[in-house]
């Protein structure tokens, strides 16, 4: 059980991390690249990564790295780069609320991970939590931002799924680069046949790409992989729920958007809806203990 919380703890800081790059983004990144602003993410925090783990992929890990890449960071940064540069910091970050639901079913029909009553029920809450956040938003939603949201987390779920089923034996640091390398490789020519020459740079804008790039990127995000390597799926797409949390007073804390007093009460009920799924995944590994001592 303290492993289950000490690992909860980890991951939890790749949503947090998250939620504050859609204001990173939207308030210092060049606007209409979201190609080059999506690789400029992922290829530094790959090499980062690659130089501590000092590791290349071997046999299908080469497929599987470009796929992953793929999805979980290549289309998936695009996709999210795409959504803060047209949505609001709080809409932005809160049409992935769909994001845990999506998991666990993927992690079912994938993996066999059934989820819980408890983990189900605590979905729910937090999506209508997030849902009330994103309603009662003060600004009108952009269809083409909304639908680069759901677009990432529908990638993203299935690409974290396959990444928890192929990571047995892997170090997480090496397969979460390889990921990253990937995803980088892949946007790196289209970014270039699409947006041409890639986009002026001046300090501020510099000081926010190392930020996503060691930050959100990868320090995040061999957090989340190693925590999906050591909890069920359904438990580390509840955390993730602490990504629109971020977003949402991180974008009234600093970028000067209206929180109301509704869309306080969505930040209580998605905060009501991780500790309710996480309280089945401390008895689930509560019960697991008790099982082996009796055993």
């Amino acid at each position: 059980m303290e492993a289950n919380l000490r690992w909860s703890l980890v991951t939890a800081a790749a949503p947090v991390a998250w939620g504050t790059n859609y204001y990173v983004t939207r308030a210092f990144l060049p606007v209409g690249h979201p190609l080059y602003g999506a690789a400029l993410r992922a290829l530094p925090a790959a090499l980062l990564l690659l130089a501590v783990a000092r590791r290349l992929p071997s046999g299908s890990w080469w497929g599987k790295s470009l796929l992953l890449g793929f999805l979980n960071t290549g289309g998936f940064f695009a996709l999210v780069y795409v959504a803060a540069q047209r949505l609001p910091t709080s809409a932005a970050s809160t049409v992935m609320a769909t994001t845990p639901l999506a998991m666990m079913l993927i992690a079912w029909a994938l993996i066999g991970e059934r989820p819980g009553a408890r983990q189900l029920a605590g979905a729910a809450v937090g999506a209508a939590g997030v849902s009330l956040m994103l309603l009662t938003a003060a600004v009108p939603v952009d269809a083409v931002g909304a639908l680069a949201s759901v677009g990432a987390m529908a990638m993203s779920s299935l690409g974290y799924v396959l990444a928890k089923r192929w990571s047995a034996g892997v170090d997480v640091l090496a397969s979460t680069a390889w990921q990253l390398l990937g995803g980088g490789l892949l946007l790196l020519p289209f970014a270039v046949l699409i947006e041409g020459a890639p986009p002026a740079v001046d300090a501020p804008a510099l000081l926010g790409f190392a930020y996503v790039a060691v930050v959100a990127t990868a320090l995040a995000f061999a957090a989340w992989f190693a925590g999906l390597r050591r909890l069920p799926a359904a438990t580390v797409g509840l955390l993730g729920l602490l990504n629109p949390v971020t977003g949402v007073l991180l974008g009234t804390a600093i970028a000067g958007e209206t929180l109301t007093g509704q869309q306080l009460c969505g930040v209580a009920l998605t905060l009501a809806g991780i500790f309710l799924g996480r309280s089945e995944g401390f008895l689930t590994a509560r019960d697991r203990s008790n099982s082996a001592r009796s055993n």
